[in-house]
Order: structure tokens, then sequence, then C-alpha cells
């Protein structure tokens, strides 16, 4: 009997047409990352939203814009092996990059601690899914204001 072995595309091609579907490109472009020592100093001096982990802490702040950005701070005392390294900001940045249209408006720097290097793929995917869902819901939503004044309000 022979087996049939199905192997699923890496990454899945999007049409060009069909751009209107999406609000967010999935890409990690230049402009969706945090590169400067200032952009890093102003989550860290003032983080709106904080979403610890497991073996990170996950800072965020408003950043007015149409798209999220991200920055890494994984550090050789955290996670000694730079492949454990190199894997981590691989996982997290292909992560960031597939959640990151609930994640518009935000500056995101991502803190690894100890032990972190120490956790498998796909535990590490799901702790990042369940972090973006987090964040996501810890992001103050616009308030709009409605000035009518009708039998209901207290100015009638």
């Amino acid at each position: 009997m022979q087996s049939c072995r199905v192997v699923a595309p890496k990454a899945v091609s999007v049409w060009q047409f069909d751009k209107s579907a999406q609000e967010v490109s999935q890409d990690f472009s230049r402009e969706k990352r945090l590169l400067t020592p200032r952009h890093f100093k102003a989550v860290f001096d003032s983080p709106t939203g904080k979403v610890p982990g497991k073996n990170l802490l996950l800072l965020a702040r408003n950043n007015d814009l149409d798209h999220p950005r991200l920055g890494l701070v994984i550090g050789k005392k955290s996670v000694k092996l730079s492949v454990q390294r190199n894997r981590l900001k691989r996982l997290m940045r292909d992560s960031f990059r597939l959640h990151q249209e609930m994640l518009v408006g935000w500056d995101i720097v991502i803190v690894a601690r100890k032990g972190l290097g120490d956790i498998e793929n796909p535990e590490l995917i799901q702790h990042f899914g369940k972090l973006w869902k987090r964040l996501a819901r810890s992001q103050p939503v616009p308030e709009v204001k409605t000035e009518h004044a009708g039998v209901d309000s207290p100015n009638a």
C-alpha cells in the first residue's frame, strides 16, 4: 500500500488584485521595525501596555501610525547561544507579521528573559498568539462623542 505525503507551502502568495481584502500588508518591511535607540527609549520610558509572558516581557506604546512596529531585545545573558537567539527572533518576527492586523497603532518591544531559548517552537508560537491577543485587548478604544439632546439625556 502506498502512502501519500502532503507538503504544505511555507508561504501563501497573495494575488495583486486581492490587496483590498487586507488592511495591513503582512510583510515585515523597514517601516514596521523599531530602528533607532530613540524609538526603543520611548517605549521603555512610558509604555501604555505591558504584557508579561513566560520568560519574556512585552512592552507597548501607542504610535499614532496605521501600522505596528516591532523591536526585539534578546541579550546574551538571557539566551546564551546565537543559534537560539536567531531562532527566537525569527519566530517572534513571523508571529508579529501574521498577527499585525490586530496590533495596528502599537510600538512593541519584546524583552527576552532567561529560559526563553529552552522553549520549543510550537509552544512559543502558541504563546505569542496569546500575548498578541492580550495586548490587542488592552489597547484603549477611542471614544466616539455624540452630542444630541434627547428625552433620555441629562441635559433635557
